[in-house]
C-alpha cells in the first residue's frame, strides 16, 4: 500500500492518527505547518522509517505520490480558528481544494475531517446528517464553521465533477492526551485550570450541552470511514451521544481531580451552540462503529496526561 498522507498530523487529532496508522503497518506521510500542531506530539515516531514529516502549509499546493489522503489541517479550537480569521478559511477552502486536487491526480482516496460545527446552533436535536444547520454566515465563528461547510461542497463537486474518491465525517467534541493546554476546549481549560487551582470558568449558565467523545473511539470511526465500501461518501457523524451540561462537566471534573477550585461564570460567546449531540444512526449501520470509552474513564487517561504537562 502506497503512503498515506495526513495533513495536521502533528495536531491533536492527527498525531493519535498517524500513531494507529503506523500500529496497523502503514506508512505515514505527516504533514503540519505547526501553527498549532505539536513536534511533541509526534516524538515519539520520528524514529520510525515508515514515518515521514513534511513541515508545510496546505494553502500551497503539494505534490506527492500517496494512497490514501487524510485531511485534518485547520485549528479546530475558537482560541485558535479566531486568531487568524482568514488564515482559518484559506486552510479550509484552498486547502481542501489542493489535496483534492492531489487525490485527482494520484487517483487517492480522501477523507475530509468535518466537524459538527456545520449544524451552528441547531435548531434540530439531536442532530443528523441531513440536518442543513444554522449558521451566522458573518459571525466570529463563520470562518471555521462556514469554512467546514464550503470544504465539504468541495468535496462532493469533486466526486460529480471528477469521480473523486471522496469521504466525509462530521466529528463531535472530541476530547484525550494530545490536546494543547491553551486551546481554549472545555474539557482542557477545565482539566488545566482545576490541577493549577484555579476558578474554573463556565460561559454562560452551565445548561449548554456537548457530547464528549474519546480520541481512541473518534480515531477508530475515521479508520472505518476510510475503509468503508467504494461508493459511499457519507457525510457521517462521529461523537458520542451520550450528552452531558457544561456544568456537569465541571463537576466531575473537581470531583476527579480533587480540586478544591470553584467554578465562575463568564458571558456565553457570540454564535456558542447551547446544544449538540450526534445522532449516530448511520455510523452504526455503515461503519459498525459507536463509542465505547465513557466519559470518566477517558478523562482518566485525559488528566493523568495533563497532570505529567503541567
Amino acid at each position: 500500500m502506497k503512503q498515506a498522507l495526513v495533513t495536521g498530523g502533528a495536531g491533536f487529532l492527527g498525531s493519535h492518527l498517524c500513531k494507529r496508522l503506523l500500529g496497523d503497518g502503514q506508512s505515514v506521510l505527516c504533514v503540519d505547518d505547526l501553527s498549532t500542531g505539536s513536534m511533541r506530539n509526534i516524538e515519539g515516531i520520528l524514529d520510525d522509517p515508515r514515518f515521514e514529516f513534511i513541515e508545510h502549509d496546505i494553502t500551497a499546493p503539494l505534490d506527492t505520490d500517496v494512497g490514501r489522503i487524510y485531511n485534518l489541517a485547520c485549528p479546530a479550537s475558537p482560541v485558535h480558528y479566531q486568531a487568524d480569521p482568514i488564515k482559518t478559511l484559506k486552510t479550509n477552502v484552498l486547502g481542501i481544494l489542493n489535496m483534492l486536487e492531489l487525490a485527482k491526480k494520484t487517483g487517492a482516496r480522501l477523507l475530509q475531517a468535518s466537524t459538527s460545527e456545520v449544524y451552528g446552533d441547531p435548531e434540530m436535536h439531536p442532530q443528523p446528517e441531513s440536518y442543513w444547520g444554522r449558521v451566522n454566515p458573518i459571525g466570529i465563528r463563520a470562518c471555521y464553521d462556514e469554512g467546514k461547510r464550503a470544504a465539504e461542497t468541495l468535496v462532493f463537486d469533486y466526486r460529480r465533477q471528477h469521480n473523486t474518491d471522496v469521504k466525509v465525517v462530521r466529528i463531535f467534541n472530541t476530547y484525550g492526551p494530545n490536546m494543547d493546554p491553551k486551546d481554549g476546549r472545555v474539557v482542557s481549560n477545565f482539566i488545566v485550570q482545576a490541577l493549577k487551582g484555579e476558578e474554573l470558568t463556565i460561559y454562560g449558565d452551565g445548561s449548554q450541552t456537548r457530547s464528549f467523545c474519546y480520541v481512541s473511539d473518534l480515531i477508530e470511526g475515521i479508520i472505518r470511514m476510510m475503509d468503508s465500501r467504494e461508493g459511499f461518501a457519507g457525510p457521517v457523524n462521529l461523537g458520542n451521544p451520550a450528552e452531558f451540561t457544561v456544568g456537569e462537566l465541571a463537576d466531575i471534573v473537581l470531583e476527579m481531580t480533587g480540586s478544591k477550585s470553584r467554578t465562575v461564570r463568564r458571558p456565553l460567546p457570540q454564535d456558542d451552540p447551547l446544544q449538540r449531540k450526534p445522532l449516530i444512526v448511520l455510523a452504526k449501520n455503515e461503519l459498525g462503529w459507536a463509542p465505547a470509552v465513557p466519559l470518566r474513564e477517558g478523562l482518566e487517561k485525559t488528566i493523568g496526561y495533563f497532570r505529567e504537562l503541567i
